[in-house]
């Protein structure tokens, strides 16, 4: 998961508000409760990550594309997209070639393999997550945005990578894109 520096707590403000630090917590909690939910029924199904369904799931609704344009859809750097795809690749999942447009530039695609597993996947809660911010007024969109970067600040996180949810932690049931009627 890679190491870091907590920064050890400060002495608590006279302006604290109990209730807005536990409406905060209990908001993070629900989230990250939704994105490992999502993630677990990901590999118990079909044992793939989490992070890496949710970049299939993106490939399939953009089509043939580059890693740059995977990394927009899913509001992701492209170094974490790119690793998510090379498992893709590995798994027989996604192929990689030059495209027929312009030969300089790689595209991913999924493949027919990619496709059926698709068929039988649940719901990314990555996706939830994005329309629900998506859909938040601009200035509420600002606040959150300031909001969560000041806390990624105080915790001294702000120079640790930041990749795909989950994505660092492997299913544990089954080896990565093996499907269960695979297994006979």
């Amino acid at each position: 998961m890679g190491s870091h520096t907590i920064r050890p707590a400060r002495a608590r403000p006279a302006s604290e508000n109990p209730e807005e630090v536990r409406t905060s917590l209990d908001a993070i909690r629900r989230i990250v409760r939704m994105l490992r939910m999502s993630a677990r029924a990901s590999e118990e199904r079909l044992g793939l990550s989490g992070a890496r369904l949710f970049v299939l799931q993106q490939l399939a609704e953009a089509g043939p594309c580059s890693i740059n344009q995977l990394a927009e859809r899913t509001f992701t750097h492209q170094s974490s997209v790119s690793v998510a795809v090379s498992g893709l690749i590995e798994a027989g999942l996604v192929s990689r070639r030059p495209s027929p447009v312009d030969g300089r530039r790689v595209e991913v695609s999924l493949t027919a393999e990619g496709e059926e597993l698709l068929r039988t996947a649940p719901p990314m809660a990555q996706t939830q997550l994005i329309a629900g911010v998506l859909r938040l007024e601009p200035d509420q969109r600002t606040a959150l945005a300031r909001g969560l970067d000041a806390l990624v600040r105080e915790l001294g996180l702000e120079k640790q990578a930041a990749p795909l949810f989950f994505e660092d932690e492997a299913p544990t049931k089954r080896r990565q894109g093996k499907r269960r009627h695979e297994k006979t």
